[in-house]
């Protein structure tokens, strides 16, 4: 039969077919093409599964469906891609205004980590509550002109909640941000079914403990299916080439026929486009810098691949 991995953790399953749920684990290595990869399945894969014929609520996974797209990360630890959701509509990238601070690098990176896998983002801000600086307004305002979806949120007092739940609804949507930003109570706000533990904030280091230990698959009767993942306190962008992170960055788009060469990665490069945009306002310098970092990390993880 054929089914949707709700969850995994120690390489065992919970896996939705037939309206039952099975505890799957891996037959054999039927996916040995995916040796390599930190994890085989994810939360969200379509898989076949063969039922155990003497433990009834137990199976093997025989084969896994091509994925429609995916949101994946480097994992340092294991030097292999690390899948977090599979076959979403969706990727809801959570940050906040305060407690933790915003950090906007951080949601680059969760943008590029969306494109790269096919997945359309939207960046939630939420904790608007405690104060809206002046400066987090301009780089939300910037999303919004490099075309992402952003809104302005709060789990407290429901603000911005209506559209959050509009722009989920009838969808498979992954939540992910770092730790603290206030993801389960968002989801407990839009859904208060989900129940979701809620943790606190370190005062000493400004950031959240993981009170979600593993990605899981949620539905409740607000008509939305939703992909709870822990939260992530750095992000490696999975394997984008060096060469192609710059059209993951859109509002590059209109200035690269106008660089002296086409191969320019727009960093010490005579006569590009793009920096004569960040120079004249046209590209939000914060933006740029965060395509600098982002570039230099993946060359030198593409230089260490070959030491």
């Amino acid at each position: 039969m054929t089914g949707v991995v709700r969850s995994g953790i120690n390489n065992i399953y919970a896996v939705e077919a037939d309206g039952l749920t099975y505890e799957c684990r891996i037959k054999g290595k039927v996916l040995k093409d995916e040796e390599r990869a930190h994890n085989p399945i994810a939360v969200g894969d379509i898989v076949a599964v063969e039922p155990d014929a003497h433990t009834a609520g137990r199976g093997v996974i025989l084969s896994r469906e091509k994925r429609r797209n995916s949101l994946a990360r480097w994992n340092r630890n294991t030097k292999s891609l690390q899948t977090l959701a599979a076959n979403v509509d969706l990727l809801v990238v959570v940050s906040s205004f305060a407690d933790p601070p915003f950090r906007p690098r951080f949601i680059d990176r969760m943008l590029v980590a969306a494109l790269s896998g096919g997945v359309p983002p939207l960046v939630a801000v939420n904790k608007c509550d405690l104060g809206r600086n002046p400066e987090t307004l301009a780089r939300i305002a910037g999303f919004r002109a490099c075309g992402y979806p952003a809104l302005v949120v709060s789990a407290r007092t429901g603000e911005g909640l209506a559209e959050l739940k509009a722009a989920i609804r009838d969808k498979v949507a992954v939540f992910a941000g770092q730790s603290g930003t206030g993801k389960s109570s968002l989801l407990n706000a839009l859904e208060p079914a989900f129940s979701l533990k809620v943790g606190e904030i370190s005062a000493k280091y400004g950031r959240g403990a993981h009170t979600t230990s593993f990605a899981a698959m949620l539905s409740g009767p607000a008509g939305f299916t939703v992909v709870d993942t822990p939260g992530i306190r750095e992000l490696d962008v999975a394997d984008v080439p060096v060469e192609e992170l710059r059209f993951f960055f859109p509002e590059f788009t209109k200035y690269l026929p106008d660089c002296q060469f086409p191969s320019c990665l727009h960093r010490d490069e005579p006569a590009c486009a793009v920096k004569a945009a960040v120079e004249e306002g046209g590209i939000i310098y914060d933006r740029y810098d965060s395509y600098l970092r982002l570039l230099a990390d993946l060359e030198a993880r593409r230089e260490a691949a070959y030491d």
